[in-house]
Formats: structure tokens, sequence, C-alpha cells
């Protein structure tokens, strides 16, 4: 009886150090790749190719087998885009061509399905198009949650996954120019270095490294295959699941999901720093990272021995997004599922800010319109033009508050 309540104590130390090991080795990738000398490795600098370099290395070091089209890197050449409506043209090197690089490593267990497992490494440099910054002065956007984060989580499965579940092969892929609009996943699914149609699923992580204190998790694609809500859940003691069935999002998963591939898309959530020079490694939840990526192993070992997965197309919610004019300057928080829309960030000089709206405040009506979701206050706001005058009706603290706002 001592002996084995000796060995369960030493397998608890052991799980324990092992734990301690991926949550540090997280936590050193993700330095690495939010630090101020790669410059925001915005797509096509020296910046974004020494972090391509920092993944290649750790691929190799690995063990994984370079799976690009010149070793681990999968360049692709493109012009970018003069008008924003329009789609990114792929091209050879030219005058004005910008020059990103996928880095792939693969995992060859000689099954018949592969599973891959991605996550962007690109993010926006010193601001530009895509940035949240209003000061004039420039500033590294380090974009340690996007996505040093996903990436750091994919560089852990990937060591999780060496010699384990070997029923699956493993593509595991760095995408670059996600941030100018999924150029790199899109470019792999049209040009890809495997078979595609031997794929069984695509597990996507973007932004999961501020997991809060109520641990919600949101997984988008829950929809994609038959099989994915009931293995989510049968593996889910630990976050609180928000769950969303449309394949189409603003992240890599998409270009997989299109290409009739069911997909995973793995998020915790937007917050006040997203897009701006305060995206920094110190403020990510490593432990929290570590716990998602458990999770996601867990999925995968559960998914193992099921072949390749049955694909099924979802409502494209984007398609029924009502379109406006103005905004309150408020970033949402996407993960809240009570009554309403609960503003996770508030922007200054906005109107939200000008008219005393508080971060945690939630919205339950705008104008004549009650808001009892997301989806309800895109609709609210989608009537307004600029100059309107409305009242915006929010719960603070149990007490109903209501204030004037001037878009």
């Amino acid at each position: 009886m001592k002996n084995s309540v000796f060995a369960i104590f030493l397998l608890l130390i052991i799980s324990c150090q092992q734990k301690t090991e991926d949550v540090s080795k997280i936590k050193e990738d993700v330095s690495f790749l939010a630090d101020d000398k790669l410059e925001g490795r915005q797509t096509g600098t020296e910046g974004e190719k020494k972090a391509a370099e920092f993944i290649a290395n750790r691929f190799k070091k690995m063990g994984l087998t370079a799976k690009g089209t010149n070793g681990y890197y999968q360049e692709f050449s493109f012009l970018p885009k003069t008008d924003p409506h329009s789609e990114v043209k792929f091209t050879k090197n030219q005058d004005g061509t910008i020059t990103g690089r996928n880095v792939i490593g693969y995992i060859d267990n000689k099954a018949a399905n592969t599973i891959i497992i991605g996550a962007h490494f690109d993010h926006l440099g010193y601001g530009g198009e895509g940035s949240l910054y209003r000061d004039s002065i420039k500033a590294i956007h380090n974009g340690a949650d996007d996505n040093a984060s996903g990436t750091a989580v994919m560089l852990d499965l990937a060591s999780k996954l060496k010699d384990k579940n070997t029923s699956n092969n493993y593509l595991f892929m760095a995408f670059s120019g996600e941030e100018m609009g999924l150029l790199g996943s899109n470019y792999f699914v049209k040009n890809p270095t495997i078979d595609t149609k031997a794929v069984s699923y695509m597990i996507n992580m973007d932004m999961v490294g501020r997991l809060k204190q109520d641990t919600t998790l949101a997984v988008y694609g829950t929809g994609t295959s038959p099989i994915f809500k009931q293995v989510l859940k049968s593996h889910n003691n630990k976050f609180k699941l928000i769950e969303n069935e449309s394949g189409v999002g603003p992240s890599d998963h998409t270009s997989f999901y299109l290409a009739d591939i069911p997909v995973l898309h793995f998020f915790t959530g937007q917050h006040e720093d997203y897009h701006k020079p305060g995206d920094d490694s110190e403020k990510l939840n490593y432990t929290g990272m570590e716990t998602i990526s458990e999770y996601i192993f867990d999925v995968i070992s559960d998914l193992d021995d099921n072949g390749k997965l049955a694909f099924r197309k979802t409502k494209n919610e984007s398609e029924s997004t009502p379109r406006f004019k103005v905004g309150l300057g408020v970033i949402p928080d996407y993960l809240f599922d009570g009554k309403g829309m609960r503003i996770d960030g508030i922007s200054e000089g906005r109107p939200a800010e000008k008219a005393g709206l508080k971060k945690g405040d939630i919205v339950i009506q705008l104008g004549d319109s009650l808001v009892t979701n997301m989806m309800s206050y895109m609709r609210a706001l989608s009537i307004f033009d600029k100059g309107d005058k409305t009242k915006v009706v929010v719960k603070r603290d149990q007490q109903e508050v209501t204030s004037s706002i001037q878009f």
C-alpha cells in the first residue's frame, strides 16, 4: 500500500515538474517573438524573418521534418492592396512586392490522414492600417497575445505530440500575412505541400494568451464536424466554454474551412491592448496558455482513432452582420454570454468616453432598441449616422445608468 501511495506521489511530482517546464518554455518562446528587437514582426520585414528563423530552428530541434517549398519555409510574394475592397494578388517578385513566409514542420507517422495545427506569427510592426493606437509618436506593436501566444502554444503542442497519438500525421504551420488578410493560410490552401484531401481537420490558435480569472475560452468552428461538440464537452473540466458553430471568422482557420476542412479556432478574447503597443509579454497568462494546450492535446488524443472527420458546412454569420457607419468607440467583450453587450475597453476621445461609459458597463439599450447580445447591439448601431444623438442605457454595478451620446 505504501509503495502504491509513493508511486502516485512520484507521478504527481513528475507531472507538476513537466507542467512547470512547459509553462517556462511557452514563456521563453513568447518573450523572443514579442521582443522589441523583432520590431513587431510585420510581414516581409527583417523582424518577421528573424521570427521565422526562430520557429524553424524550434521545429528542427524537436525533430520535425521540413515541409515547406524551401526547407521549413514556404515563401509567397504579393502586391499590397491599394483598394481595401479588392483581393491581394500573389505574384512573382516585382518592384513593390512584399514577400512573406510560412514556416512548416511535419511529424510523419506514416498514417493515412493528417491534422494541421497552426497559428499566425506576423503582427503590425510599427502600427499601420490595422493599428488602434492613436498617438502621433511611432511605437512598436509587439503582438504578444496577437499572436506570439498562439505560436507558442502551437510549438508546445508539437513537443507534446512527438511520438504520441500516432494514428495521424501532424503538420505544424506558422502563418505569415494574417494581419494583411489571411494571406499565408490562403496561399497554402491554394499551394499545399501535402495532399489536403487527406487532412482530417485543422486547429488554429489566435490570441490565446489572456485567459481571464473566470476561465472563459471561446471555440469557433464547433459545427464544422458533427463530432466536435461532444469531444470538446467530454474533456472540459476547467473552462467556461463559449462555442460558435461557424467556420468563418477573422483568422486563418477560415482559409481551411472554405476548402471543406473541419476547423476549430481557440481564442481567449479581446482586450484594451489589442492592436496597440501595450500588447506585451509580461501581460500574458502563461499557466492559462499551458492549460489550453493540455486541453487541445486531450481533444486531439480523443480523436486519434476516429479516422478522417466528416465535414459540415455552417451558417456564415458574417453575411448577416449589419453594416454601420458609426461606432461607440468601445472594445466589446466577445466572450460575455449574459444579456446585453459588455464593454471590455474604452477608446479615448470617442463617443463612449465622452458619454461617461466605463469598462465593465453592460449596454442594454441603444436608442429605442433593446440590446440582448452582440448581434442586437450591431443592429441597433447600424441605424445611426455621424452627428446623430441618442441615449444609451447601461447596467453598472446592478444599477441602470442612462447617458446621452453623440456619434
